[in-house]
């Protein structure tokens, strides 16, 4: 499985932005899979934000809950995550992540992109 980032870029806070991650590999036709967004800023650790899992249940961590909204396209193998009011401590590289039964929120990820730069000025 392929996966490509796209949508970063860097505004104000309080800004909005979405995210893109399409998904490429002929697994995903043939199994359900669970899809999610890290992040990782400059000298911390990476951090799960955002999954949905192949029930349809969405989790996210504190930081973003009621800001950020994850969500996906099976007909085109892509999942958005949405952002609403960033704040300058968002800023950083997220990155997509896939991955086949079991998986969820806290599970290891077996597939990765490379990521896509977010940044939130004051």
């Amino acid at each position: 499985v392929d996966l490509v980032e796209s949508g970063g870029a860097s505004v104000e806070a309080g800004g909005s932005l979405t995210l893109s991650c399409a998904a490429t590999g002929s697994q995903l036709a043939r199994s359900s899979y669970c899809v999610g967004w890290f992040r990782q800023a400059p000298g911390q650790e990476r951090e799960e934000i955002a999954v949905q899992d192949i029930y349809g249940n969405k989790q996210y961590a504190t930081a973003v809950k009621g800001r950020f909204a994850i969500s996906r396209d099976n007909n085109k193998n892509t999942v958005y995550l949405q952002m609403l009011n960033l704040k300058p401590e968002d800023t950083a590289m997220y990155f997509c992540a896939v991955d086949f039964p079991p998986c969820g929120y806290g599970y290891s990820w077996e597939y990765r992109g490379q990521g896509t730069q977010v940044t939130v000025s004051p």
